[in-house]
């Protein structure tokens, strides 16, 4: 396990703090996979892109409404649809025990995922 450190911070004490959170956010947000947990870790990282493509579209179908491009059929389809997926999705969170803190994985430098 490799560590993180704090070597220089010429910030507030609130950055500063900020900081220190993420460091033990990004410890506890890993995936991560052995041969007992296979099962539990694929479907972890599994759920995860299949919320962020949900809420990929989600946005997408937002924008196509706001715009004016979809007609009122369209629009109570596309609800009813994206509304059917989130509860799939909870559904299945709940069937291999995990939160929407689960599913929201760190990437490093890059942040959280969602």
């Amino acid at each position: 396990m490799s560590e993180n450190k704090i070597l220089f911070n010429t910030g507030s004490l609130d950055e500063l703090s900020q900081e220190v959170a993420n460091l033990t956010k990004i410890e506890e947000s890993k995936l991560k996979l052995t041969p007992d947990n296979a099962d539990s870790g694929l479907a972890k990282l599994v759920l995860t892109l299949v919320e962020l493509i949900r809420k990929l579209v989600e946005k997408q179908a937002m924008r196509r409404v706001d715009g004016g491009l979809l007609t009122d059929d369209e629009i109570e389809k596309l609800g009813e649809t994206l509304m059917k997926l989130e509860m799939k999705m909870e559904e299945l969170k709940k069937h291999f025990n995990l939160t929407d803190r689960d599913l929201n994985i760190n990437l490093g430098p890059l942040g959280d995922l969602m």
